[in-house]
């Protein structure tokens, strides 16, 4: 588990949470709906970055006999459970909220306060969304942006920076509809920036349990590693040959690797042994997200 996705989970909750404590005074003043849904939002958000500080403390335990290979995945699983609450507790509570606002619309009093708050807001979301983009563009290197996102391993920084961009969108969106509500004197436009809100939300949320879910289940990891297990077979001089390879993601960092490899004619049962603990130990060398290695001498594929 990276610092850097920690650090950011941590600085979207510390900014979550003075968000959502302003937006509710906002809301309170002026009896915005568009402005109720962004405050559970944000509560929801602190609620979901805990959650996602509870994964990260999870991934840290050691492997014991009932986990063999450690507890990276419950990264993944808290990750899911985020994208679950983000789905039915910010965005279908939104939706529900911004239809009753248009079928029972409400004139929109005292905006000044909210619209203060509200630029407040969207100014310390872009800034955590800013650093999130900055740790994906490090990590991502010639990867572009929407392929990284959907192929990445990082499921947390992916949520937080989810997220963060649902949360930016939708505040534009509580902005614009509670200027519109008091210019025309139309409460209809307060339940449209409340739906719209949910439906971004939902969007958002339904695209990271798509992407935490095929991790969860259990994902290959990623196919540059490939490229390194076929670089490192041709410089070995033990072996002729990769018959088959097999990796799996365990977790944010935790790779798991089973190969077939086809070795040198001719080598001693002793030897075969220490040219395989060779060749795993420069795996781990070049590759060191790989924490697992199961390697198997053989003839056929």
């Amino acid at each position: 588990m990276s610092h850097e996705s920690t650090g950011e989970i941590i600085k979207s909750l510390v900014v979550n949470a003075a968000i959502a404590a302003s937006k509710g005074v906002a809301a309170f003043i002026s009896g915005s709906g568009a402005m109720l849904a962004e405050t559970l939002h944000s509560f929801a958000d602190c609620g979901n970055q805990l959650l996602l500080l509870v994964g990260v403390r999870a991934t840290k335990k050691p492997p014991d006999a009932e986990h063999p290979l450690g507890y990276g995945r419950s990264m993944y699983f808290y990750s899911f459970i985020v994208a679950l609450l983000l789905f039915f507790g910010g965005g279908v509570f939104s939706i529900e909220e911004g239809i009753e606002k248009i079928h029972h619309p409400e004139p929109v009093e005292s905006i000044g306060v909210a619209l203060v708050i509200l630029l407040f807001s969207i100014a310390l979301e872009g800034w955590s969304l800013w650093g999130n983009i900055k740790v994906i563009n490090k990590r991502r290197g010639d990867t572009p942006f929407l392929r990284y996102l959907r192929e990445t391993k990082d499921s947390d920084l992916i949520v937080v920076a989810g997220e963060n961009s649902a949360a930016v969108l939708g505040l534009f969106f509580a902005l614009i509809s509670l200027v519109l509500a008091k210019e025309t004197h139309d409460g209809r436009w307060d339940g449209i920036g409340s739906l719209t809100i949910g439906l971004v939300l939902v969007g958002v949320a339904t695209f990271l349990a798509r992407e935490v879910k095929s991790l969860l289940v259990g994902e290959s990891a990623d196919k540059s590693l490939l490229g390194t297990l076929d670089k490192l077979a041709e410089d070995d001089p033990n072996v002729d040959k990769v018959l088959n390879v097999i990796t799996l993601q365990q977790g944010p960092g935790e790779i798991v690797v089973a190969m077939k490899l086809k070795m040198r004619v001719g080598m001693t049962g002793e030897e075969l042994v220490d040219a395989i603990n060779s060749f795993e130990r420069q795996l781990k060398t070049v590759a060191p997200d790989v924490k697992w290695s199961f390697i198997e001498p053989d003839h056929v594929s």
